[in-house]
């Protein structure tokens, strides 16, 4: 059962397009996955539909967790459709950045949090804020990968380089099983010289961590978003269902 954060050090990469439809291609392969929505945005909750500001949420079992109360995150969790699930965000959960900094074993939160259900699916998918903060961080502590997904272009692709030192000192000094999963490159128009440039310069800087697998530039992937629905249901012909669909194949042939 891995838990996967998606993350990247900058905002509009496709983190929560890739979250949102990378699990249900997962589910669509037979998987059961549980997503976790970590930013304070909760732009993948809004995105599956989920009324704003659930009286459960991942803030008030964090909450629960900080206080030594102990939290029920089998209660804050809600099913979108057969094989999976979420536990929504909160705009509250944008306290918890300073809230966790005075908490004992701070960077653990998270493990704690979903160790109890974790056997429960195939794979648990974290939506990571865009800066890497405690909520941050503890995503990646409580994750087997991180998985990074990012346009094409030249401001993300420095966006991963400082990124990847963030990863590289959390998997040294809090979670030496972490392991790149690999990164996708989002919003791709093989006809952009500018996307063909980055695609073959990250391939050369991270060898064998570039999936095939590109997500083409594709409308109905944000239709999909504003309708509160994976682009599977939205429309399953669409450019955008069959590049996640192909994406989450490479993915289980990577890890299995």
């Amino acid at each position: 059962m891995p838990i996967i954060s998606i993350a990247i050090q900058k905002g509009g990469a496709g983190k929560t397009t890739t979250s949102i439809n990378l699990g249900a291609a997962l589910v669509k392969a037979g998987k059961k996955v549980l997503l976790v929505d970590a930013d304070p945005q909760a732009n993948l909750s809004q995105s599956l539909g989920v009324p704003a500001e659930p009286a459960q949420n991942l803030y008030t079992e964090l909450k629960k967790e900080m206080s030594g109360e102990g939290s029920q995150i089998k209660e804050a969790i809600i099913n979108i459709k057969e094989g999976l699930d979420i536990v929504p965000s909160s705009i509250e959960l944008a306290g918890a950045e300073l809230e966790l900094v005075s908490v004992y074993g701070r960077e653990q939160v998270f493990s704690w949090l979903l160790q109890p259900i974790a056997a429960e699916y195939d794979f648990i998918l974290i939506d990571c804020p865009h800066a890497v903060g405690m909520l941050t961080v503890n995503a990646l502590v409580c994750s087997d990968y991180v998985f990074i997904p990012l346009p094409a272009e030249f401001l993300p692709l420095k966006g991963v380089y400082s990124f990847m030192q963030h990863f590289q000192t959390i998997r040294k000094k809090l979670n030496p099983k972490l392991k790149l999963l690999g990164m996708v490159l989002t919003r791709f128009d093989e006809r952009k010289t500018m996307n063909q440039q980055v695609r073959q310069e990250l391939t050369e800087q991270y060898k064998g961590s570039v999936f095939g697998t590109v997500i083409r530039s594709n409308m109905q992937l944000a239709k999909a978003q504003e309708a509160g629905k994976d682009i599977f249901r939205y429309d399953p012909h669409a450019n955008g269902a069959k590049d996640y669909e192909r994406l989450a194949t490479e993915l289980l042939s990577k890890l299995y």
